[in-house]
């Protein structure tokens, strides 16, 4: 019998998931004893479980629910796995699958693998090599379903600008398998310790999953053009970004204003240019894109915590203020947490660019 099954928007139901994990797994087997085992050890494990005994079940459950990975077995009654797999393929694309069998012989597994799935099992599977397979397999599905992966550059003239202006849109690039690259362009000695800052911004730029350039021109003394200008176009010609962010020109600090013009001149070739807000914005900062964070609100405020030397002292960097700020532009964007920017530059790939589009 196939397991009890809600409404997509509520889910499957099974084991309370665990909040390290995150998916929804169909299981098609025909034997009990398998079955049970393979279900126990995913719920354990805190993914969502649903479970049918024959091919024909599943394709009722799949028809009408949506699910991130199909574990089949080939030798299913009726209709067997490699007809399964034509058929769910045919319902979702992008649908993640594993085939599972006891007979390991090199021809089942070539037939398997030919048969557009994403991986073969033999049986008998361990719960660690089970659960290790199917993370592999939801993470093989979100970058299917997000597109090829782009490059992102966000460039900020001190450590923290680009946390504070882009952070949570960084995060939903994480979240898409985008290559993310922040080019910090000072260790802002005026603020602190430039090594502490340095090592601030490692540790910041790490939980964004972005790759950090971090370089020494002098805090308050950014020049509008080189090097400045040619550290920008180092760092666009390492990285070919589809995507820059940087400052906007409507802001008080002169080294944000340099920053910004000098962007314009090196990312003059780049397809989308994107300006953000920082605290010292002006009220001329006039954003028309505005991008949901509203799942990336918490992370955001996790990289500006990695700025211990500044948070005790940057009244901007309360994190009340932090998200009442985001709350605001939330309006614009109707949704509760949104990260607004000014468009300079708009050639979008297929496919969204920051979380919540």
């Amino acid at each position: 019998m196939a397991a009890d099954v809600s409404d997509d928007s509520s889910g499957v139901t099974g084991a309370t998931p665990s909040p390290h994990r995150q998916g929804r797994i169909l299981v098609v087997e025909d034997d009990p004893g398998t079955l049970d085992f393979l279900a126990l050890a995913l719920e354990r494990s805190g993914f969502e479980v649903a479970t049918a005994t024959s091919a024909g079940e599943g394709l009722e459950l799949l028809a009408t629910h949506r699910f991130d990975v199909l574990l089949a077995d080939i030798g299913l009654p009726g209709m067997s796995g490699f007809d399964l797999v034509r058929e769910a393929k045919r319902l979702d694309p992008d649908l993640a699958i594993a085939l599972m069998t006891a007979d390991a012989r090199v021809d089942v597994a070539v037939q398997a693998l030919r048969s557009d799935v994403d991986d073969f099992l033999p049986k008998p599977i361990s719960p660690v090599a089970l659960i290790e397979q199917v993370d592999r397999l939801i993470e093989r599905r979100h970058a299917k379903k997000s597109g090829p992966p782009q490059q992102v550059l966000a460039i900020g003239a001190h450590p923290d600008d680009v946390e504070i202006g882009v952070g949570g849109i960084l995060l939903g690039h994480r979240e898409a398998h985008d290559q993310i690259t922040i080019l910090t362009l000072s260790h802002g000695a005026r603020g602190g310790d430039a090594a502490i800052r340095a090592e601030e911004a490692s540790k910041a730029a790490a939980l964004l999953g972005a790759e950090l350039i971090l370089g020494n021109l002098d805090d308050t003394r950014i020049a509008i053009g080189d090097p400045t200008v040619g550290m920008i176009e180092d760092a666009i010609a390492a990285t070919a970004p589809a995507i820059v962010y940087t400052h906007t020109l409507c802001d008080l600090h002169q080294d944000h204003r340099n920053v910004h013009r000098a962007s314009m001149v090196a990312a003059r070739n780049v397809p989308s240019v994107y300006c953000y807000e920082s605290p010292s914005a002006t009220v001329k900062f006039e954003p028309v894109r505005f991008v949901s964070i509203d799942g990336a609100m918490e992370g955001k405020l996790e990289a500006i915590r990695s700025y211990q030397s500044q948070t005790a002292v940057r009244s901007y960097l309360d994190e009340e203020l932090v998200r009442a700020t985001a709350r605001y532009w939330g309006r614009f964007g109707q949704t509760r947490y949104c990260e607004p920017l000014e468009v300079v530059r708009d050639r979008p790939p297929a496919r969204s660019f920051g979380p919540g589009e």
